[in-house]
């Protein structure tokens, strides 16, 4: 069986949809985050990849977790995590919830409605955000707007990578009741243009996603770390920007992501809200943020 190394995509932090480890973020910080991501960007891979056979996508994600616990299988992705969480005294709780993610995505292709994504959110999603938080010594009381916003950036990329997704991997994460109620079918998702009701079905779950990012945006400002607030304020913008393209285009047939001016425009104009944001709070009676530390 071929080792987890060997089936990388070739996928890296700079081709995600939203900032991992931007420079934004310290350099004592940034490491740390970068093991975590090469880990799980491993495990991803896996679960992704379109011809290993179930079995041994399976095998291969229990390595990686022996390996995470220090059992004496052979990660270099693994072992260098597992001395990160062991410098910096942390859980490996969050990685073992992303395997556990992983293994959903080799085994379950369809999920009945919204609360069923969502549960998968909680592994999926959830423990990426929680982690960087740990890494910055944030309060636990940051992890349900944590757990809104990333959920929401889960449901984004779902929404956009849906037609690839069913072509290449017969996995759909749209819920069937939400297709079933806007009079759409799963195998509409290979058409080449979505149907007038998969446009209202995504539509739906693109305005069930902004109610997520509205949830989650006190996050950026009730973070201590002034430049984690500013990359997760960059981020939240980013989502809303998507989840408005969503609304309006067909992830089928047009392309629903931003070029690298947009990316970059997006960002900034992230960064400047969260700023404002945090200055407003300081001028507000008794108001407190991490600017004053």
């Amino acid at each position: 069986m071929r080792k987890p190394a060997e089936l990388r995509s070739g996928k890296g932090h700079r081709d995600e949809n939203f900032p991992v480890a931007s420079r934004l973020i310290h350099r004592r910080h940034r490491a740390p985050i970068l093991a975590f991501y090469e880990f799980v960007r491993t495990a991803d891979d896996i679960a992704d990849h379109p011809s290993l056979p179930e079995r041994d996508k399976l095998a291969l994600l229990g390595e990686l977790e022996d390996a995470l616990l220090g059992k004496g299988t052979d990660s270099r992705e693994a072992e260098r995590l597992r001395a990160v969480l062991a410098e910096r005294g942390l859980s490996s709780r969050h990685a073992q919830d992303l395997l556990t993610a992983f293994r959903m995505d080799v085994t379950k292709r369809r999920y009945q409605d919204w609360n069923d994504l969502i549960g998968y959110c909680t592994f999926s999603a959830m423990p990426v955000g929680r982690f960087v938080l740990d890494v910055h010594g944030e309060s636990r009381a940051t992890w349900p707007a944590n757990d809104a916003l990333c959920a929401a950036l889960q449901v984004i990329n779902h929404l956009q990578d849906c037609g690839e997704d069913y072509r290449r991997l017969d996995r759909v994460y749209i819920p069937l009741d939400a297709l079933e109620r806007h009079g759409a079918k799963v195998e509409e998702l290979a058409a080449a243009e979505a149907s007038p009701g998969l446009r209202r079905c995504i539509r739906d779950l693109a305005e069930r996603t902004s109610i997520l990012l509205r949830d989650a945006e006190p996050f950026s400002a009730a973070i201590a770390d002034l430049r984690l607030g500013l990359e997760v304020a960059a981020i939240q913008r980013l989502a809303r920007t998507l989840t408005g393209m969503l609304m309006e285009r067909d992830p089928l047939s047009e392309r629903v992501h931003l070029n690298k001016m947009g990316f970059a425009g997006t960002s900034m104009l992230g960064i400047i809200e969260g700023l404002s944001r945090r200055l407003a709070r300081r001028a507000a009676p008794g108001g407190r943020t991490a600017l004053d530390a």
